[in-house]
């Protein structure tokens, strides 16, 4: 058992020989398919160090049982990236209350309270209202004529309307937020300046929403948060409540519009044959998480820092060591999936971590589960013939954020 930062050379390999700390984000060989780099560190060790684009050393995990362990194992911290000093992915520091950024029992109490909101019962009962909007978006698509980009006239609004309508969040203001969102979701490609203008930016935005829903409660989850805080029962204090409805904002859309992007590409180039999965109500969960476990919007979950030795693997992870788990890395590991670059809905497990594990899993995740599972059912339904306007290699895929999905998708049909 060796400790991941005691070798000397950061690029000891245990063998002998050295090699260089490779650079992360790691650039792609296409706009579907994770960097080959993930598999390299893998096989050679599941807990490396990687240059972060903040310019900090950190580890990135790559295996799944190592990945799981960082996702699931308190001594693995969100709340201690915020403290002053501490490594950090990205340049711009973010030091905010979000639910995200919370350890236990903060995280507890503040997902406690909006967690009744996507019960398997809700989700249930917002399906007919996602078909409903699915179905509109198409008749537009329709009526307009093909080619169009998928991305804006479908992928994106479809869960931008549900959780703006789930929020209280006026929709025509989307071109708006969505612009601060990407900023905030930034790691390379931006200054630091513009990630903060984009934090600035949301936070006055929803600041102002809060303020709106105080003087005039509507029925929505955003006045049912402003109300709890209002009772002063220790529920919320308002830097809380702001980051929540921002979190909540963001995660509520750019995830699932990503995803059904990232599907419809490889369905359209790769996977053909599961289009009459997707449109069977009984095997179409099956084929989503498949889908989900491919193809994912974004390789890494959100770092965390070591608050003591921690063993990983055959690796120990010293107190104060950044970590970076890998789940699009970890969802590929032939040791937990076999043949784990197929695409096979009928595995008898798939246990995928695109929706992370532990007390963060995903808050959303059957909100997201059922836009899009409805949101390619639809399509494929009411467009047989459906095809990409373009050749597969001009389709780009957006870098240098932490939520990731193809740029644009021209189709025909």
């Amino acid at each position: 058992m060796t400790s991941a930062l005691d070798t000397g050379d950061p690029g000891d390999t245990g063998t002998g020989d050295t090699v260089s700390v490779p650079t992360y984000p790691f650039p792609r060989t296409s706009a579907l398919d994770p960097s080959p780099e993930y598999d390299r560190l893998r096989a050679r060790c599941p807990v490396a160090p990687v240059i972060a684009p903040s310019g900090d050393q950190v580890l990135l995990v790559t295996g799944y049982e190592e990945v799981r362990a960082v996702l699931s194992d308190p001594r693995f911290s969100r709340e201690a990236t915020l403290e002053p000093g501490a490594p950090r992915l990205a340049a711009p520091p973010q030091r905010f209350k979000s639910l995200l950024n919370l350890d236990p029992p903060e995280h507890a109490r503040v997902r406690r309270l909006v967690s009744r909101e996507f019960t398997p019962r809700r989700i249930a009962l917002l399906r007919p209202r996602i078909r409903e909007r699915a179905e509109a978006l198409l008749d537009a698509m329709v009526a307009n004529g093909p080619p169009t980009d998928l991305v804006r006239a479908y992928s994106l609004p479809l869960p931008l309307s549900v959780i703006c309508e789930l929020l209280g969040v006026p929709y025509e203001d989307w071109t708006v937020f969505t612009e601060w969102s990407s900023a905030l979701l930034a790691t390379t490609g931006l200054p630091p300046q513009q990630v903060l203008a984009g934090l600035a930016g949301l936070r006055g935005y929803m600041s102002g929403l809060v303020a709106a829903k105080r003087a005039a409660p509507g029925d929505d989850l955003l006045s049912a948060l402003v109300q709890s805080r209002d009772q002063d029962d220790g529920s919320l204090d308002e830097e809380e409540l702001v980051y929540l409805g921002i979190s909540l904002l963001m995660a509520g859309h750019e995830t699932t519009a990503n995803q059904v992007s990232n599907s419809v590409f490889a369905l359209l180039t790769r996977h053909r044959a599961l289009a009459a999965d997707l449109c069977d109500p009984e095997r179409a969960p099956r084929a989503v998480d498949e889908l989900l476990r491919l193809y994912l919007p974004g390789d890494e979950a959100l770092l965390r820092i070591a608050l003591e030795d921690v063993r990983l693997g055959d690796t120990v992870v010293p107190a104060g060591a950044a970590v970076l788990p890998s789940v699009a890395a970890a969802n590929r590991d032939r040791l937990q999936f076999d043949d784990p670059a197929e695409c096979d809905p009928d595995r008898p497990s798939n246990p995928h971590l695109a929706f992370g594990h532990g007390i963060h899993f995903c808050l959303g995740a059957g909100l997201a589960r059922a836009e899009v599972e409805i949101a390619l059912g639809a399509l494929l339904r009411r467009l047989p013939d459906l095809r990409l306007a373009v050749e597969p290699e001009s389709v780009r895929r957006t870098a240098g954020l932490l939520v990731t999905g193809v740029e644009a998708l021209p189709i025909a049909w």
